[in-house]
């Protein structure tokens, strides 16, 4: 009984601990952790959400890039770093995808982070160099099946979204095409524009003004519906291809153990900064879909994404990293 009291005090003092840091947190900056290059879709949403909660919790938030590995590096410094709130970390679908295609991960999915909140999900578009004979997905499939594994598409590299979702295309389709992986998605782009690169898929914010520009051909933006930052392009289902929805998402992260009163505490106010307007029209302008959930929620929602995109790479017979 003597043990039972103590193991009880014990949990109870630890949870007082907990709030007390949650009353008196942040007392210092808070390092938000990029795991890609600035510039990007990740960066974008952890600077345009970073800054507005560091206005909200009154201390500075400091971004730090750490890109590589696809995003195993930076992803690593947050789940190694000390639960108290002062390290956070941007993920998107990749996170989940790692689960899959590097099995030597230096940290558990699912285990080693409290998962805060979605900010954003994000639709992919494809687009091709004007030259390609094909305008729409229906004539993309059949140049595709008239020259079997002669046309090629670029990604942002092996595993992104961008990739995994021709995948998909391309098993619902019966098609085949070369994949040409890149760093990023500037030299896809770039060598898209140039003509070297057939059709690539992205999000819609860097490619539209390469389309707009007469740089590139739009084909297919993958949505439910067509989005407001390009309205013009036609969805998978309008084009025959039913129940073909894809595209990657932002969601915040902090380590395992993060007090729940300081997780609950950030969820609260990314669900209010993501609901304010000026927030809401930069990230609908980019062709983003501001999108906010729990944590439990968001804990689910990996889970969920880790099995759909496993599914995809073992059907396509994507090798690992």
């Amino acid at each position: 009984m003597g043990l039972y009291r103590g193991f009880a005090a014990l949990v109870i003092a630890l949870a007082f601990a907990g709030s007390a840091c949650a009353q008196g947190w942040p007392t210092k900056p808070i390092r938000m952790i990029v795991p890609y290059t600035p510039g990007g879709y990740t960066d974008f949403m952890a600077r345009a959400v970073g800054q507005k909660l560091s206005e909200a919790l009154g201390q500075p938030i400091i971004f730090e890039n750490k890109p590589g590995a696809n995003a195993i590096i930076g992803t690593d410094v947050v789940a190694k770093a000390p639960p108290d709130g002062y390290t956070i970390g941007t993920v998107i679908a990749a996170h989940a995808v790692n689960a899959t295609l590097n099995p030597k991960l230096p940290y558990d999915t699912l285990k080693d982070f409290s998962y805060v909140s979605l900010m954003s999900v994000a639709p992919l578009i494809m687009i091709a160099h004007p030259s390609l004979p094909a305008n729409n997905v229906k004539e993309l499939i059949a140049l595709a099946k008239a020259r079997p594994g002669e046309l090629n598409f670029a990604s942002s590299g092996v595993g992104a979204a961008a990739h995994l979702t021709m995948e998909m295309f391309k098993s619902r389709t019966g098609i085949e095409m070369q994949h040409i992986p890149y760093k990023g998605t500037a030299g896809a782009l770039q060598d898209t524009v140039g003509g070297r690169i057939n059709v690539m898929f992205d999000v819609v914010g860097p490619l539209m003004p390469q389309v707009r520009s007469g740089n590139a051909k739009a084909l297919v933006v993958t949505a439910k519906e067509r989005i407001p930052a390009a309205p013009e392009v036609p969805t998978m289902a309008e084009q025959g291809v039913a129940d073909f929805v894809s595209g990657t998402w932002a969601g915040l992260i902090a380590p395992a153990g993060t007090p729940k009163e300081i997780v609950d505490l950030l969820q609260r106010e990314i669900a209010a900064i993501i609901a304010t307007p000026d927030v809401q029209e930069k990230v609908l302008a980019l062709g983003f879909e501001p999108s906010g959930n729990s944590s439990a929620e968001f804990g689910a929602y990996i889970k969920a994404e880790i099995a759909k995109w496993k599914k995809v790479i073992e059907d396509a017979k994507v090798g690992k990293i």
